[in-house]
């Protein structure tokens, strides 16, 4: 067996997973967290199988590993999913371990599914495997502590510890019965290390006021750790005035004198905790260093180390809890001796009889065969075993594995048995469990105690089966077997009024124990059987009773709810009454034996002996009946005066207590009311100057509200009448427009009849005289001449119809700039876009009309370019209606020029046109061509 060391690593390997949905452009990552500290994997591929491979490892001592497991402090592990790109993650899920199941032995990896996952279809889970490690490496010193050189040894001689590693550990040797501190050969003596836990007063200190004890049950005991062996006292209830008896838990150890100070030198100090269900109370510390310093010699006398030790809160009680005086404060009487054994090293078994529940094998049946001596009667019990709080810690220590001797004793002291006590053997076997209701399933563990058969320790089931529904399964390590000595009468009532009840537990390994219900064994009906007959070991008359029946198994909270069905069968052996040698009496209730009669009989018949003999028993057995009244009498009447010194000094240190913490909560009280009037005075002072700020910004919002709504009403009429202004324009222009379009739609008509006429003058020229033809010619030029004037008449009107509306544009331009001043920021957005609307309208119509007078001056020109090549061809005619034809052409062309520029300065001028316009470029276009015509003429 490798040694203990005092460091450990608590290693987490995480190897793969299952059942997770692919995912190529994430990846998977294992976060875990334990006391503050995280660790975490490598980001592996999100696929179905991740493969994980990794270790996590924490650091710690056995002390703290305690502290951890007294406090069920959790390893969290967290899945999340990330993406290597954005650097985001999200929780897959989690998975809740518990650090009581981790053990130095390495355990089989275990599947465990993910908790509130986010893939509710696949159910992922991962392979995970938890171990504890001994921490090897070298401790380095600290820098701030200063660690004096050890002296050189003398020349010729060795010490014994320069022969030593610098680390003793303490090695169970289980098929012994003791630990082992240092080197075989060295080892040459035994020794004791006892502890004795002896009184404690002032515990009620401990508990705060906040704290409600009916919760986690009314169980009081002490608990602490003797070389790897966790040790829990016999629980006690009155925690104002502990009652407990002193317990003493010894180990044995195989060492030398100076190898184990050296070793106890090394030793972390002692610390026993004051528990109450799976709280730690308080707790106190306990040199064992101090121990070995103490000089005197073990071969004749014994090292002890004793006191009145003072119980600390927790830290995170502590800090609710006030300061207390010296006379208020929780203290712990106990001893702590080592002394030399002076027995031999032989092992003796009934040396390590106790007085506990005897554990049989599963399925092991029960037998009238040659028993152990039997038990004081449950009404006196005072022996305590050595429990190894398996139920309450979770923990099992090294000395009970592999059956073998624990090294640990505890010694009580012994009572006596009144002679007309029964020895008795009862035994429950708890055969099957069936008939689940619960829609999942569970592993199920049984759970019972019944403090008449001498012991309150519980008794459960180990390993838990795991139970579904509409399934029956049989239990495992479910025997149990109880010798005891009772009364007869006793009995009968504490099994007609007591029922044994059977808790069915349901363990989970992620979560906190849940209780599914209780079922209640009436032994009443086992003491109604039939009674059978057999020898004692002894060959005395001996009977037995057999009960064989299936209960239900019903919640809490709801009786009439069936859960489960349980099967089981409880037997009772009456083994006759209890016999002076086989119990441990003490020397207060010996029962002394009678001098023998010298009665002087007149006949010495054996029938008359006989029935002097049972006479004599009868009065005995009457004395007897008596004594026993009495006695009763006496002790319930001091049962009763104890109880009532006991309440009232109940009450008188509640009321102590009580007065401590109200005096502090009065001070409190009194320091937060006069805060809270100054807050007052500040609140009241701080309201006067809301309220005056209230009225003020209510009146300036009234007072804006109104100019802004008188503003807005101006502003709407105003608008309201330049719009119907600009519809009345509006209507006007499309009047305007409309003559204009019916102008030209008369002259398509009269260009069009003249096209007629100048094709019928062309068709007549061929047949007509020259002299007809130039008359002709000349009527064709009046009427140009004509047509011309009416031309220039309609460009003029044109022109003034330009002007005027320039001068409504800059009108328009002058309105919006004077609307852009003075109405709102919301007004103005909407004002402009319709101006621009409009704007854009109008333009489009200028422009159009601009180019229908283009196309029309063009087709003009066209004609009037036909008629003078036409006359080219024939010739000049000399005419008194034309006398000089260039001089005409000239001056047309310079009007055409001068039209065009005054067309486009009055465009530019409305500031509706640029440069870059389209109709202004087409202006430039055609000035360039009439200044080059002007040129060539």
């Amino acid at each position: 067996m490798a040694a203990k060391t005092d460091q450990l690593l608590i290693v987490l390997s995480i190897l793969e997973g299952r059942h997770f949905p692919k995912s190529p452009r994430l990846s998977l990552v294992v976060q875990a967290s334990f006391d503050g500290e995280q660790l975490a994997t490598d980001p592996v591929e999100h696929r179905e199988q991740p493969q994980f491979s990794t270790e996590l490892a924490w650091e710690l001592d056995r002390r703290t590993l305690h502290q951890h497991r007294l406090q069920r402090t959790p390893i969290k592990l967290q899945c999340f999913a990330v993406d290597p790109v954005s650097k985001k993650k999200e929780s897959v899920g989690y998975i809740v371990l518990d650090l009581r199941s981790v053990q130095e032995v390495k355990q089989e990896s275990r599947w465990y599914p993910l908790l509130s996952s986010k893939y509710t279809k696949q159910k992922p889970s991962l392979l995970l495997s938890m171990v504890l490690e001994n921490d090897n490496k070298p401790s380095e010193p600290s820098p701030d502590r200063f660690k004096a050189k050890k002296a050189p040894p003398r020349q010729g001689s060795s010490s014994v510890t320069d022969l030593l590693p610098e680390r003793l550990e303490a090695i169970l040797i289980p098929d012994q019965g003791y630990h082992q501190v240092g080197p075989a050969d060295l080892c040459t003596d035994m020794f004791v290390l006892s502890v004795t836990v002896a009184f404690a007063t002032k515990l009620e200190q401990l508990v705060p006021s906040t704290m409600k004890l009916s919760a986690e049950g009314s169980e009081f005991f002490f608990y602490y750790s003797l070389l790897g062996n966790d040790i829990t006292s016999e629980p006690f209830h009155n925690l104002l005035s502990p009652d407990f008896e002193p317990e003493r838990a010894s180990v044995r150890i195989r060492s030398s004198k100076q190898i184990l100070k050296a070793f106890l030198s090394q030793q972390p100090s002692l610390q026993i905790h004051l528990c109450c269900g799976n709280h730690s109370l308080g707790s106190t510390d306990i040199s064992l260093s101090a121990l070995a310093g103490i000089s005197t010699d073990l071969d004749n006398k014994a090292a002890t180390l004793e006191g009145a030790f003072l119980l600390q809160p927790p830290k995170r009680v502590k800090q609710t809890l006030p300061a207390l005086p010296t006379d208020l404060q929780p203290t712990l009487g106990v001893a702590v001796t080592l002394r030399r054994e002076e027995v031999t090293l032989q092992v003796n078994e009934n040396k390590y009889s106790d007085s506990s529940p005897v554990h049989k094998p599963a399925g092991s049946p029960p037998h009238p065969g040659p028993r152990g001596p039997p038990l004081p009667p449950p009404s006196s019990h005072t022996e305590s075993e050595l429990s190894f709080s398996h139920e309450k810690f979770e923990r099992q220590p090294e000395a009970a594995a592999d059956g073998g001797m624990s090294s640990v004793s505890v010694s009580a002291p012994k009572v006596s048995i009144p002679p007309s006590a029964h020895h008795y053997c009862f035994s429950l076997d708890l055969r099957s469990l069936g008939n689940l209701s619960l829609p999942h399933p569970i592993a199920a563990t049984l759970r019972y105690s019944y403090q008449f058969f001498g012991s309150a320790a519980p008794i459960m089931t180990n390993p838990p089966v795991e139970l579904q529904r509409n399934t029956e399964v049989s239990l495992p390590q479910s025997y149990c077997a109880f010798d005891f000595a009772a009364l007869p009468q006793q009995l009968q009532e504490t099994f007609s009024r007591v029922p044994l009840v059977v808790e069915v537990w349901h363990r989970d390994t992620t979560s906190r124990d849940q209780l599914i219900g209780r079922a209640s064994i009436q032994l009443s009906q086992l003491l109604s059987t039939e009674k059978s007959r057999f020898l004692g070991s002894t060959g005395e008359q001996c009977w037995r009773q057999t009960h064989l029946d299936r209960i239900p198994v019903v919640q809490k909270h709801r009786p009439s709810e069936k859960v489960a069905e349980l099967g089981y069968m409880a037997t009772l052996e009456d083994l006759g009454l209890v016999k002076a040698t086989e119990v441990i009496v003490s020397d207060s209730s010996q029962v002394r034996e009678q001098p023998p009669l010298g009665l002087t009989v007149p006949r010495e018949t054996l029938e008359y002996r006989t029935a002097l003999e049972l006479e004599m028993w009868k009065e005995e057995q009457e004395d007897l009946f008596d004594d026993q009244l009495r006695k009763k009498e006496l002790s319930h009447m001091q049962a009763l005066a104890e109880e009532w010194r006991r309440r009232d000094r109940e009450r008188e240190a509640l009321v102590k207590k009580k007065e401590v913490e109200y005096n502090l909560l009065e001070e409190q009280l009194q320091k937060t009311l006069s805060d809270l009037e100054k807050r007052e005075k500040q609140l009241a002072e701080a309201e006067l100057e809301t309220q005056r700020l209230q009225r003020e910004l209510r009146a300036e919002h009234e007072l804006t509200q109104r100019e802004l709504q008188e503003s807005s009403r101006r502003l709407r009429q105003e608008c309201d009448h330049r719009v119907a202004l600009e519809r009345e324009k509006v209507r006007l222009m499309e009047e305007e427009r409309a003559r204009l379009l019916q102008q030209i739609a008369d002259g398509e008509s009269r260009y069009k009849q003249l096209e007629k006429e100048f094709q019928l003058f062309r068709e007549q020229q061929n047949i007509r005289p020259e002299f007809r033809l130039q008359s002709e010619i000349n009527l064709l030029t009046l009427e140009k001449v004509e047509l011309e004037r009416k031309l220039e008449s309609a460009t003029k009107s044109k022109l003034h119809y330009k002007q005027q509306w320039g001068r409504a544009l800059k009108e328009l331009a002058r309105f919006k700039q004077r609307e852009q001043e003075n109405a709102m920021t919301r007004l103005k957005k909407q004002q402009a876009e319709l101006e621009a609307m409009r704007l854009r309208y109008l333009a489009t119509e200028e422009k159009e009309a601009v180019r229908q007078d283009r196309q029309e001056l063009d087709s003009i020109r066209n004609e009037l370019n036909r008629l003078k090549q036409q006359d080219d061809r024939l010739g000049p005619t000399p005419s008194v209606l034309d006398p000089a034809p260039g001089l005409a052409l000239s001056e047309s062309a310079e009007e055409h020029l001068s039209r065009l520029l005054e067309e486009r300065d009055a465009l530019l001028r409305t500031g509706v046109y640029t440069h870059e316009d389209r109709i202004i470029a087409e202006l430039n276009r055609q000035i360039q061509e009439a200044m080059t015509d002007r040129g060539k003429l």
